[in-house]
């Protein structure tokens, strides 16, 4: 072990001994949310926690001990999320009932995050998609993933590579290989759009390949989906929902009204075909308020609440996976794109993310600025302003000249 790494993992072994040691107490006091509800996956013997961690934000290796404390027994995390294996595997050193938490992670290169160019694409080895599952191991201190995905299928708009992408021989040889070593259990595909995402998960299931799917999935967009999660779970494909919270503004509760987070979450879960959801856990109140909505039906206040928030925010949420408007650009501006990275500076607060993605477009909205033609607005069957959001997008993301 490096010098480098040895202080690291002290950082992080340091961290667990102050945080995580009070992680069971804090889990075990009155009224603290718990996981009330485990789903099987399709047809692998993976019994998820309904609602289930997202480790692209994850903030120390305590995160993940207090979440299993609640129950959760799913988490979801990538080479390309800053130190968040490093972190999962830091609390894999002290929870010693492996076999009790769920592990996923991507096919995908190390460092950070760039939007299409992380993940590993057609003309990669089989040696070194081995490889990237490695190095994950290593990370995350464990023999195996219980999940491996081909992760954000759709980000570009190129249907025949990303096709190429979803069936690689050398993905699939490597995925075998590593299957019979004991490394990896289940094979998975995920998408957020914003292009062909239905088609191409469609093609996922069909396929026989896979074992899981997850897509995004929430109650503003995405209308043609639910056949394809029908399809999925008809022939035993695990489904899992993210982007679940719909561009996650804030809203006041009234009187009547679940809370919005809640109320979201219930809506995804209340569709049968959805094993479990991952969400995006930063904080502490996070688990705290996202456990809430475990095992709960969906009431008439959820509903309520959806309806106001679709009011206030459905002409200007801009539902990154239908692309209706990307063929009106006669500039070729990846638009879904764009709009995605600044619900992440926005609304995320992960500005960085969204900055450093916009950096590495090849075609950007500087080229919206002048544009009179409005094609882009016409296109939007959800009425909003496209044009002028691509130009707020682009004062918002561009680095400082």
């Amino acid at each position: 072990m490096k010098r480098r790494e040895f202080i690291q993992s002290s950082i992080a072994l340091s961290s667990l001994a102050a945080l995580g040691q009070t992680a069971t107490a804090q889990a075990q006091d009155a009224g603290k949310a718990q996981v009330k509800r485990y789903t099987r996956l399709g047809k692998t013997d993976l019994k998820i926690s309904d609602i289930s961690f997202g480790a692209g934000k994850l903030p120390s290796a305590a995160m993940v001990l207090r979440a299993i404390d609640r129950g959760v027994n799913y988490f979801d995390t990538a080479p390309d999320y800053g130190r968040s294996e490093d972190y999962i595997g830091a609390a894999m050193q002290r929870f010693k009932e492996r076999e009790k938490i769920y592990l996923a992670s991507k096919f995908c290169e190390g460092g950070p995050y760039v939007s299409g160019k992380s993940h590993l694409q057609p003309g990669t080895t089989k040696a070194e998609y081995k490889a990237a599952v490695e190095a994950s191991l290593k990370r995350l201190n464990t023999e195996y993933l219980d999940v491996v995905f081909v992760h954000a299928m759709g980000e570009r708009n190129d249907l025949e590579d990303e096709r190429r992408r979803l069936l690689d021989e050398n993905m699939l040889a490597a995925f075998d290989e590593l299957k019979q070593e004991g490394k990896a259990r289940y094979l998975a595909v995920s998408s957020h759009g914003p292009n062909n995402m239905e088609t191409l998960m469609r093609e996922a299931v069909n396929s026989g390949h896979y074992d899981i799917i997850m897509t995004a999935f929430n109650f503003m967009k995405f209308p043609q989906l639910p056949e394809v999660l029908k399809e999925a779970h008809a022939q035993g494909v695990g489904v899992i929902a993210m982007k679940t919270l719909a561009g996650a503004r804030d809203m006041e509760i009234e009187a009547g009204e679940a809370p919005f987070e809640h109320a979201a979450l219930k809506w995804v879960l209340k569709h049968p075909e959805v094993a479990g959801l991952v969400v995006t856990m930063k904080r502490v109140r996070d688990l705290e308020n996202y456990l809430q909505a475990s095992g709960a039906g969906f009431a008439a206040a959820d509903q309520r609440s959806l309806d106001r928030y679709a009011t206030l925010f459905g002409q200007d949420y801009c539902r990154t996976g239908c692309g209706d408007c990307h063929s009106a650009c006669p500039q070729g501006v990846p638009i879904a794109s764009i709009l995605r990275y600044q619900m992440y500076f926005e609304h995320y607060a992960d500005e960085k993310r969204a900055m450093a993605e916009y950096a590495a477009l090849e075609r950007d909205a500087a080229l919206c600025t002048g544009c009179d033609d409005a094609a882009c607005n016409r296109a939007c069957a959800y009425g909003l302003p496209v044009g002028a959001k691509l130009q707020a997008a682009h004062r918002d993301l561009s680095f400082p000249a």
